[in-house]
């Protein structure tokens, strides 16, 4: 036996019907981290807010393996248009996830299926 806390897994994908919290949480035309523990092992991922859609992400760069934001629930350009990896410069759209600028042209985030419904941002099934 050992005095070495266990090692907590990541994992890439969520179950459907997660309830996030209510979607006011986040403010229109901005994005939000979450963090998940399931089970043994953890989710990390973010959702930005265009009105009443939202788009959910796994929180990793496809560049570097990296969570893209440096800073709490920074996810996007200042003008808040697209998505972009603090770390190296690459951005993202944010209705699609794709590179449109920096070392990943034209690869994508992992998308995370995520809805609003009632007022609430809840995990989703993906889509077929």
């Amino acid at each position: 036996m050992t005095d070495e806390a266990p090692t907590v897994g990541r994992i890439w994908e969520t179950r459907a019907g997660i309830n996030l919290g209510p979607l006011d949480l986040i403010p229109d035309g901005k994005a939000r981290n979450y963090v998940l523990q399931i089970g043994e092992a953890r989710f990390h991922g973010f959702v930005v807010r265009r009105g009443e859609a939202v788009f959910g992400y796994v929180d990793r760069c496809p560049h570097a393996g990296l969570p893209l934001a440096q800073e709490l629930d920074r996810y996007l350009t200042p003008d808040g248009d697209l998505i972009m990896c603090s770390w190296h410069g690459a951005v993202f759209t944010v209705d699609e996830g794709t590179c449109v600028g920096g070392p990943c042209v034209g690869a994508r985030l992992s998308p995370w299926p995520v809805e609003a419904r009632d007022g609430r941002v809840v995990t989703a099934a993906p889509p077929p």
